[in-house]
This record gives structure tokens, C-alpha cells and sequence, in this order.
């Protein structure tokens, strides 16, 4: 076979490869409402809010020390690291696979030089022979008639998309989890500084309580009842000495190395702010979410599965070649002049193999469950989204009357230490008095770390942080 006939089976072999026996992808239904939910629990988006896909994570998490812990994050998260080694290997699975439908070309060269006796040759003949040889070949090329190497090749690539998909939905868990992991250990320290400040005014008031018990103005139980928010408080200290601590723990394993104490903060205002980011009215925003995406992804690559099952039921042919030439001439070597194709082809039809129809079944079964993998990470998203816009629509209405009530219960702790020490109340109404006031001031901490927990979970479940 001649170069040009060569040629043309390569660009017809390709021409085919073209096509495959894969069913046709169709992205399916949303398993979600059209809408966001509506109802007393939601408000409407802030005119001026933007998306969060179009707000970068150092705009969104405006304070300067955050903002250094989450790039230190980036920098050095083992998970997000691993996302991304994971990412270059699919990267180098789908070359070596894209690789299959091209054949691989091997060539060989050589040269060898011979003298020869003077009583042998001619005269004016030279003694001495340079030869010139050289070999290009291709092994066990399979001609892809119908598209199964193809197939695969497309599978390769949708898993190679959905897992740098992936390591996308990876930085936006981490960005988000390293900010809640932040607040969080706000809120702990400002418990823990609310504590400390309590234990210090019961142990003060107990003080007064014991001198007044040593002279014999108040009974042993009034003491016994000044003893116990010491005690309470004293717990109190030791828990949120010990949350934070923890916090502190989870935030140096996210950031992947020690975190400075001059970037943690001592409370939640110190913390800073959040802005506002729009969920719009449309739930097909969810679409846009790196998880989502992945899904959709590897629902394609199940459909290309598909067809490299399909297409292994029919005839393979397989092809082997070479060309060897020789010459002592080297400009004469890549001619042609003495060029010889040699061609092998192998052709095989599994007409009785019971495990490709088995392989054609299994990866039918992939992809309807690559299918409900992909609904019910769309129906997941939909979830965190409606939870957070829930949160966003009602923990403004729960911080004020919590910011009230807390107030009210300050005075009436104020006012009950006055009776007592005025003689008219006993030391139980005192002690009642400063639980509430406590359990008050925790529970309005607990309202601020999830109000910012919200914002961080809508920002996160509208796939900001992304990049």
C-alpha cells in the first residue's frame, strides 16, 4: 500500500470515529420548584444585592483578617490540595485514553558501514559501504468504526470535567467553612468573656452575701443560694475556654497551618460584617453550583459509557503496520525509492460474549444512577438555599426582640439586687433573676453567629466562592 492510499483510510478511519452509538444527552427536568419558596418565613432580595456567583469570597468577607486565614486556607488545605492532584490525574486519564484513537507511530533508524577486500570489487569501486536504514511502524491501532474508543474518550473527559468541578465545589465548602469556623470562635471567646465577667459579679456578690452571713444578718441558705451562680459560672468558664479552644483547632486544620493570634477575633463585632447577596427569583441558578455541575457531568459521561458498551457488541479490527527502507543514500532514505508497507490486520466479532451484554446492562444502570445522583444533588441545593433564605427572612424580627428581652431581664436582675440588698426580696429571686439574664445574653450571641452563618450558607449554596 502506497502513501496516499494510506492517508486516506487514516482520514477515513477518522471521519467514522466520529460517530458513535452513545444515546443522545438531554439535560433532565428539575426535580425543584421553578421559584424560591414565598410565605411569611421570606423577603425579597435588597435592590442593590448582588449575585453571589459575581461576588468574589474577599469581597463578600470584607474583614482583612479573615480575608488572610481563608487564602492561607487556599494555600495549604490538604482537601482542596488533594482536589486538585485529582484534578491532574483525570487530566492525564483522559490523555492517555484520548490517546487510544490515534496510532502510536514507533521509528527506528540505523546505520552500518562495511570494507571490502580490494581482490573483490571492480576497479574505481569504493572499499569501504555505507548503509542507511530505517523502520516506522504503528501497533494494534483499532480502527473505530463505531466510536467505541471514542466513547471512551468522552467519558474520560466528563469525569476529567466534573472533577475539576469538584475541586471547585471543594473551595467553595472550604472558603465557607473556614468563615464559619471564624465566627464561631467569636462567638465562643465573647461567651467566654461574658462568663468570665459573670463569674467575677457572683463572686463579688457572694463576698457580700458571706460577710453579711459572718455578722449574722442572712441565714445559712442565703449563702448556700449566693454560692450556686459561682459555681455556674465558674462551668460556664471552663466550657467556653474549652470551645474555643476547639474552634481554634478546626480553624488551624482548615488553614492547613498555625493561624496568628493577631488575625483571630475576641468577639463577633470585632468579627465584622457580611454583605448581602441576591438568590433572584429563579431556582435555575442552582445550575450554575459547582456540585451541580459535576453531577451533570458524570450523567454525560454514564450516557458515552453507554455507548462504548454498545459498540463493543460489534466487530473490532485492529491494524498493525511498518514500512522498512534502506539506501546508502540518506537524502534517498524518505522518499519512497525503497520503501515497503506492510500491513496486519485482526478482526474479531463477539457474537457469544454473555459479559458485554452484562457490561451494556451494568452501564445502563450507571447512569440511572448518575441520574438520581444529579437530582438529588440539585433537590440538596435547593434545600440550603430555601433553609438560608428562611434564616435571612426572619432572624432580623428574632435579634430585636431577643435584644429586648435581654434588656428587660438586665433591669429586673438590677431591680432584684436592689429589693435583696434593701431587705424586701429574698436571695432566690436575685438568683433567678441573674440566670435569665445569663441564658439571655448567650441566646443573643447564638442569634448573631447564625444570622452570619445564614449569609455565609446563602452566599455558599449560590455557589459563591468559586473560582
Amino acid at each position: 500500500m502506497n502513501k496516499v492510499s494510506f492517508s486516506t483510510l487514516l482520514g477515513t478511519v477518522l471521519v467514522l470515529g466520529g460517530c458513535t452509538l452513545a444515546p443522545e444527552y438531554q439535560r433532565p427536568g428539575s426535580p425543584v420548584a421553578a421559584q424560591w419558596p414565598a410565605g411569611a418565613a421570606y423577603v425579597q432580595d435588597a435592590q442593590d444585592a448582588p449575585r453571589a456567583a459575581d461576588l468574589k469570597w474577599h469581597e463578600f468577607f470584607a474583614d482583612a483578617a479573615l480575608q488572610k486565614i481563608i487564602q492561607q486556607a487556599l494555600d495549604n488545605n490538604r482537601d482542596l490540595r488533594l482536589a486538585a492532584l485529582n484534578v491532574e490525574r483525570a487530566q492525564g486519564l483522559y490523555g492517555i485514553q484520548r490517546g487510544d484513537l490515534f496510532p502510536s507511530f514507533t521509528a527506528e533508524g540505523g546505520k552500518t558501514r562495511q570494507r571490502r577486500s580490494a581482490d573483490l570489487i571492480e576497479p574505481g569501486q569504493p572499499r569501504t559501504v555505507t548503509q542507511y536504514s530505517a523502520d516506522l511502524g504503528f501497533a494494534a491501532w483499532e480502527l473505530d468504526f463505531f466510536g467505541r474508543i471514542r466513547s471512551l474518550s468522552d467519558q474520560a473527559l466528563e469525569e476529567y470535567l466534573a472533577t475539576d468541578e469538584g475541586r471547585r465545589s471543594t473551595q467553595v465548602a472550604l472558603v465557607s467553612q473556614v468563615a464559619r469556623t471564624y465566627f464561631a470562635l467569636a462567638a465562643d471567646r465573647e461567651n467566654l468573656a461574658l462568663a468570665r465577667s459573670t463569674l467575677e459579679s457572683q463572686q463579688a456578690a457572694y463576698g457580700l452575701v458571706k460577710r453579711r452571713f459572718d455578722v449574722g444578718t442572712v441565714s445559712e441558705l442565703d449563702l448556700k443560694q449566693a454560692r450556686i451562680p459561682v459555681d455556674t459560672a465558674r462551668a460556664d468558664v471552663a466550657r467556653y475556654t474549652q470551645l474555643a479552644a476547639q474552634d481554634l483547632n478546626a480553624l488551624v486544620l482548615l488553614a492547613g497551618a498555625p493561624v496568628p493570634e493577631a488575625l483571630l477575633p475576641p468577639n463577633l463585632v470585632a468579627a465584622g460584617m457580611l454583605k448581602d447577596v441576591a438568590a433572584g427569583v429563579s431556582s435555575e441558578v442552582l445550575l450554575l453550583r459547582p456540585d451541580v455541575i459535576a453531577a451533570e457531568h458524570r450523567l454525560k459521561g454514564a450516557y458515552a459509557s453507554i455507548g462504548a458498551a454498545r459498540a463493543a457488541l460489534f466487530p473490532r479490527i485492529t491494524l498493525t503496520g511498518s514500512v522498512g527502507t534502506a539506501s546508502g543514500e540518506l537524502s534517498r532514505l524518505f522518499e519512497g525509492q525503497s520503501g515497503t508497507w506492510l500491513f496486519a490486520p485482526q478482526f474479531s466479532l463477539p457474537i457469544f460474549d454473555t459479559r458485554l451484554w452484562a457490561a451494556l446492562r451494568v452501564s445502563k444502570t450507571d447512569r440511572e444512577i448518575a441520574l438520581t445522583q444529579y437530582e438529588k444533588a440539585v433537590q440538596t441545593a435547593f434545600r440550603e438555599v430555601a433553609d438560608a433564605l428562611a434564616v435571612r427572612g426572619t432572624i432580623d424580627e428574632q435579634l430585636a426582640a431577643q435584644e429586648s428581652l435581654t434588656a428587660t431581664v438586665g433591669d429586673t436582675y438590677r431591680l432584684a439586687e436592689r429589693r435583696y440588698n434593701s431587705g424586701i426580696d429574698s436571695f432566690l429571686t436575685v438568683l433567678d433573676a441573674q440566670r435569665s439574664h445569663f441564658a439571655a445574653q448567650q441566646s443573643l450571641v447564638t442569634l448573631r453567629l447564625a444570622k452570619l452563618a445564614a449569609q455565609i450558607q446563602l452566599y455558599a449554596a449560590l455557589g459563591g466562592g468559586a473560582e
